[in-house]
This record gives C-alpha cells, sequence and structure tokens, in this order.
C-alpha cells in the first residue's frame, strides 16, 4: 500500500497580552527624543491595529508547548503516540541544545527532535520535509511546532532619523505558538510542495546572532524596499510551481499566504495571482507573527468553518533570505 502524509490537525496559542499602535509608537518617542514619528504612522504604513505580546517570563518553548498541548487534546492523539517533533522558529531559548528538546520535555515526548530554521518559511519547509519522511515510512506522526518572542526583539532606540524605517518593521511584530500535526494517510494529503530561493538578497532583513558578532544583543534591521527588490523572479517560479502540480489558484478552496503587513500580503496575492479578499486576514490584529501567520490561518479558517476536510489549500510563503514556496494539500 503506498503511503501518503496528510495535515489533520492546527492549534495556535495566541498570547493574552496586547500592544496597541499608539502605545508602541508612544515608547518609540520616549527612547528615541531625537527623531520624529508621526501619529498613526503603523497603521498608516502597514496596517496594524494591535499586537500580541508574550508575558515576560514566557520562552518561545512555552508558545510551542502550548499550543502542542492543545493541538494533542483537541485531536485525541497520546504523546507516546508522536514519532517525531520539529521546532521551526526564528526565535529560539538557546543556541544548544535544539529548542526542539525543551518543548518535547514540557510536552512529555519521547520522540526524536531537530530544529528547523528557514525565516518565516519554516514551518512551509518541515511540512516538506515531513512529506518526505512520512511517505518514505521512517516515521508516522510527526509534530510541527514553531513559536516567536519577536516583541523583545523591537528596536524601542534609534540614532538619527534614517534608521527610523529600518526600525518600524520590528514595532509591528507580534508573539505567537503554533503546532500542526502530520500523518500518514491512505489518500493523498500533501499533493506537492516547491521552494526557491534568491540567497543574494540575504543582506535586506537580518538578526545578527549576539554570540557571532561579539555583542550582548543582535538589532533586528529591515530595509523593506530591498527585501522585496529579494523576490525579484520568485514569484513567476511559485507560479509556474502550482501549474506544475496540476492546480489552479481558482480551484483552491483556501489561500494562506505569508502576511508582515497588509501592503506586503496585497502585493503577494499580486505575485501569486488571487484576489485579496479570498485571504484569511490576520496581521491587523496580530502583528507580523513570522512563522506562526500560515498556522494562524489555518487555524482561524478552521475554527470558523470556512476549512473543512478534503478542502484544497494553497499555502504561500515568501520569508527574507529571500526564498518562496508553495505547498498544495487536501486537508
Amino acid at each position: 500500500m503506498t503511503a501518503y502524509s496528510s495535515l489533520s490537525h492546527v492549534a495556535v496559542h495566541v498570547p493574552s497580552g496586547r500592544q496597541t499602535v499608539g502605545e508602541a509608537e508612544d515608547r518609540f518617542r520616549a527612547h528615541s527624543p531625537d527623531v520624529t514619528l508621526g501619529r498613526g504612522v503603523l497603521q498608516h504604513m502597514y496596517g496594524l491595529l494591535e499586537r500580541t505580546v508574550a508575558d515576560a517570563d514566557e520562552q518561545p518553548s512555552d508558545l510551542a508547548a502550548h499550543a502542542a498541548r492543545t493541538l494533542l487534546t483537541r485531536s485525541g492523539v497520546a504523546a507516546a503516540d508522536i514519532d517525531l517533533l520539529i521546532f521551526t522558529g526564528i526565535l529560539a531559548d538557546m543556541e544548544e541544545p535544539a529548542t526542539a528538546h525543551v518543548v518535547a520535555d514540557k510536552v512529555g515526548l519521547g520522540c526524536p527532535v531537530f530544529d528547523l530554521k528557514n525565516a518565516c518559511n519554516g514551518v512551509l519547509n518541515a511540512i516538506e520535509v515531513a512529506d518526505a519522511f512520512i511517505r518514505a515510512g521512517q516515521y508516522r506522526r510527526v509534530l510541527i511546532t514553531t513559536a516567536e518572542v519577536s516583541t523583545r526583539e523591537s528596536r524601542w532606540a534609534v540614532d538619527t532619523q534614517d534608521d527610523v524605517l529600518t526600525a518600524l518593521p520590528s514595532l509591528s511584530t507580534g508573539d505567537m505558538g503554533s503546532a500542526l500535526l502530520m500523518e500518514v494517510s491512505e489518500r493523498p494529503g500533501v499533493l506537492g510542495a516547491r521552494f526557491f530561493a534568491n540567497s543574494w538578497g540575504w543582506p535586506a532583513a537580518t538578526l545578527p546572532n549576539p554570540y557571532a558578532r561579539h555583542r550582548a544583543l543582535g538589532r533586528l534591521h529591515i530595509d523593506s524596499a530591498q527585501l522585496v527588490a529579494s523576490f525579484a523572479g520568485l514569484p513567476q517560479r511559485v507560479r509556474a510551481a502550482v501549474r506544475s502540480l496540476g492546480v489552479a489558484t481558482a480551484d483552491l478552496d483556501l489561500i494562506c499566504i505569508h502576511q508582515p503587513s497588509v501592503a506586503f500580503t496585497k502585493v503577494a496575492c499580486e505575485w501569486v495571482g488571487v484576489d485579496v479578499d479570498r485571504i484569511q486576514p490576520t496581521f491587523p490584529t496580530h502583528g507580523n507573527v513570522a512563522t506562526n501567520t500560515i498556522p494562524l490561518q489555518l487555524a482561524t479558517a478552521s475554527e470558523s468553518g470556512r476549512l473543512q476536510r478534503g478542502d484544497l489549500v494553497g499555502l504561500f510563503g515568501f520569508a527574507s533570505g529571500a526564498s518562496a514556496g508553495v505547498v498544495v494539500c487536501s486537508w
């Protein structure tokens, strides 16, 4: 019997803390008295209303573990039945060991684990890897987890007006944890995945490793115009990949696209060739939750009844690096 893999369950943990755009802007002004920041800039530029903020003592592993426990409870799958755990967050509890170990310990798992990282496309890459493992017969159930505490990377203090534009994206991030379960299936679930990269574009959005750079803290630096330019040629390859999988975007029942801002979401929809009205908006009330954006859209659609078993789903990722990819699956 041919083995397939399918995405069977998804859960997110949304912290209860919130910071409005007004509060974020006021804090920025207080820490950067020598620069000018007009009121309402974050909403005007990014479409942000408020962002989610984790408790100060919560680590990425805590948020991921919250989501994983919720998923296991709702699905009825026992911790002992998970064969592999993958953690895909950009931010991690520590450099060593893998944060996946910390998540597994908090959830009570005894399976193999590892971290997988590729900026905001980590979850999509993990789906590709888990699909390959399951189809090869290596594992039957793979739990993909991720979490971000990106608000802690907010750049509150800048020295010059020229630094403001590279700091503002850090004020639009949000904190969250997510979990997705992939299982062996008798029917095709993951129908295909394709990924592409313009690695020359990596300087556009960076968070340096503080240990490698010999300083106490890394600094999130994003040149938005340079970041958009780094995706040159990738949208065309993504659209061609969808066609190569024998799917038309018009056939998709649900489309999930990475949402780092309202403006970028509209651009990404144009790149993919879909109307923005088909997207489940999550950015305005959560912020850029990075690797959590696609799980959040899946969870929101599932809880609202918009996502049903058997629906054809397209997951589109665009991440700094730059990388782009698509996963098409039958839910």
